[in-house]
């Protein structure tokens, strides 16, 4: 079937029809291939539209933590982690990640999302009396935290399966577990860019476990590592399907996808395929807002794709909301391991994201971790006139 007939038939899909009009991985591999850039974001954006009327686009006001770079799972693409012994090591004190977390509020933040490294020198109890400290201080903050290898680390040093982990930091006051990890769920992949991870049914399995205890989870995406854009699909196809079983077992699932390129300007990775990076590893933008378009369409079970501004920028991150994203992603306040790569944007204030989404036709809506609206005070104020007229939402 070309790209023609996958799109024509795709203009019929509504909520109650989803299952029997669902791409195919051989059909969305086609889209991503063939179909040009225009018919492809106008169909992702009719898409948004079915599942989001209003033109509303939401946003988080959270903060980012990383506790610790101390890993030993020595991920190729990673600049942020030391090894155990290495002089630039660090953990932060609870009192440290109190503090950060109190300027969140000050700003009238509701999230973090906090993750490190596999600490082998951290003990579980130690993990469990930093949960349950934080949410005797900052009882309104959702805690977000970890990662599905963090909590594999924890079991291996605990001697505890992941499911106890996770239940014994649920009891403690684990709000959700971000989805941080997953890369490319494709094994050939996956054994060339962080081998110590282990197979993709590792972070599967833990994220079925979080979903099971009805813990917030999200589905995650980093791809341009060589692989092929039937790969990039068979990762989603991965996703997709957990996300099937989860709604079914649990009524629960995960509540967004994010996608994001690697990063190569000072990583390992990077230094060894110097020379392909700008034409065979990373990703452009026009890349990227083809796999946010593919993405739309391909996920019927999953309500909320988002725009990743810290890799891309927040000019790219208003054509990603043109192209089937619903959601500008979060201020971040602090950002450490993808910056450690090669970003250079590390915050957004939530004017700047005010900004970015009136500026790009639509409606600001703050929310939190699980997607629920909260008040909103729209405080942007656009800079300067438009150069050009809001684009209609067709």
């Amino acid at each position: 079937m070309n790209w023609q007939s996958i799109l024509q038939r795709q203009q019929n899909w509504t909520l109650h029809n989803a299952n029997n009009l669902r791409l195919t991985i051989d059909e969305a591999s086609e889209l991503y291939e063939n179909a040009p850039l225009h018919e492809l974001t106008m169909a992702a954006d009719i898409r948004r539209q079915k599942l989001h009327p209003g033109g509303q686009v939401t946003y988080l006001v959270d903060r980012n933590v990383n506790y610790t770079n101390v890993c030993t799972i020595n991920c190729q693409f990673c600049s942020f982690y030391r090894p155990p012994g290495h002089k630039e090591t660090y953990t932060q004190s609870f009192d440290e990640i109190s503090q950060r977390i109190t300027e969140l509020e000050e700003i009238g933040g509701s999230r973090i999302l906090m993750q490190g490294g596999v600490n082998p020198e951290l003990e579980f109890s130690w993990y469990l009396e930093l949960i349950s400290y934080l949410v005797e201080n900052h009882p309104k903050i959702q805690l977000d935290c970890f990662s599905p290898i963090e909590i594999e680390g924890i079991a291996e040093v605990s001697g505890m399966t992941t499911l106890e982990v996770l239940t014994q930091l649920q009891a403690a006051g684990l709000h959700g577990l971000p989805g941080g990890g997953a890369e490319m769920l494709v094994e050939e992949v996956r054994k060339d860019i962080s081998p110590k991870k282990g197979n993709p049914d590792n972070w599967l399995r833990v994220m079925q476990e979080a979903q099971s205890l009805g813990l917030t989870t999200s589905a995650t995406n980093v791809f341009g590592f060589g692989e092929t854009l039937r790969q990039r699909v068979e990762h989603m196809s991965r996703i997709r399907e957990l996300q099937d079983r989860s709604i079914n077992h649990y009524d629960n699932g995960f509540t967004s996808f994010i996608a994001w390129p690697v990063q190569l300007e000072s990583n390992s990775f990077g230094r060894r395929n110097r020379g392909q990076n700008k034409h065979v590893l990373g990703a452009g933008p026009t890349e990227y807002i083809r796999h946010i378009a593919v993405s739309r369409l391909f996920f019927d079970n999953i309500s909320s794709i988002q725009a990743s501004w810290p890799t891309m920028g927040l000019g790219v991150a208003q054509m990603a909301l043109m192209s089937g994203a619903n959601d500008a992603g979060s201020t971040m306040m602090e950002e450490n391991v993808v910056s450690a790569s090669g970003t250079t944007k590390l915050s957004a204030s939530e004017i700047e994201l005010q900004n970015t989404i009136i500026r790009a036709g639509f409606i600001p809506v703050k929310r939190d971790s699980d997607y629920n609206s909260l008040p909103t005070e729209i405080v942007a104020e656009l800079e300067k006139p438009l150069a050009a007229p809001m684009p209609l939402q067709y």
